[in-house]
């Protein structure tokens, strides 16, 4: 048996408290893994081409506001 599907097991077996909280810290371990990927693909030019792509086309008048 995989690991993830060890970690499947398990958390079918929590209580809806237990999974509850596992839900809460794991939404939150998760941002924070996104966050950090993020912040390596900026640092490393990887969304450079897309943020010129939209600045362009901002720049064309083709976006709106939020």
């Amino acid at each position: 048996m995989s690991k993830v599907e060890q970690i499947e097991r398990d958390v079918r077996k929590l209580s809806d408290q237990e999974f509850a909280t596992f839900r809460a810290w794991f939404s939150e371990y998760d941002a924070a893994r996104w966050d950090e990927q993020f912040e390596m693909d900026a640092q490393s030019g990887r969304l450079d081409a897309a943020a010129d792509a939209a600045l362009a086309d901002h720049a064309a008048g083709r976006s709106r506001p939020l």
